[in-house]
């Protein structure tokens, strides 16, 4: 099972100033490659701008600190944000975290259409995710 970072995620109520932000001070590109296609309808309708240093992503996503209540999950990845990593086997990592006890919302296809997502907490309480990206 292999593991990498893949993005962070930054939520905020200030995409376009946060986007603005982080092309001309931090000089990164606005990303267009391997984009998520967000699943608007199932619960997250929020704006999200995308940028990179030409290797890790960051998503800048407008805050929803209701999305657990429409979207029935437990972990809300958009309220703090979240680091996300990105591996070939969600199950087999799955099974590590439950041979580990810790705990996970599975959030499967909810957010990201092709993207199959857990989140879970770090032991300071940060967001984690972990996704694979479904083979077309």
């Amino acid at each position: 099972m292999k593991i990498e970072l893949h993005h962070i995620n930054l939520s905020t109520d200030k995409v376009d100033e946060m986007n603005e932000f982080y092309l001309k001070v931090m000089k990164l590109k606005t990303e267009t490659e391997g984009l998520p296609i967000l699943e608007k309808r199932k619960g997250y309708s929020g704006d999200v701008a995308f940028v990179s240093d030409g290797k890790i992503q960051t998503h800048l996503a407008e805050k929803d600190l209701d999305v657990c209540f429409k979207t029935g999950h437990s972990i809300n990845p958009l309220e703090k944000g979240h680091i996300a990593y990105r591996t070939d086997d969600l199950e087999a990592f799955k099974k590590h975290l439950d041979q580990l006890d810790v705990r996970y919302s599975d959030w499967g296809e909810t957010a990201v259409a092709g993207w199959k997502q857990i989140f879970f907490y770090d032991p300071d309480g940060n967001v984690i995710e972990v996704h694979e990206v479904e083979n077309k």
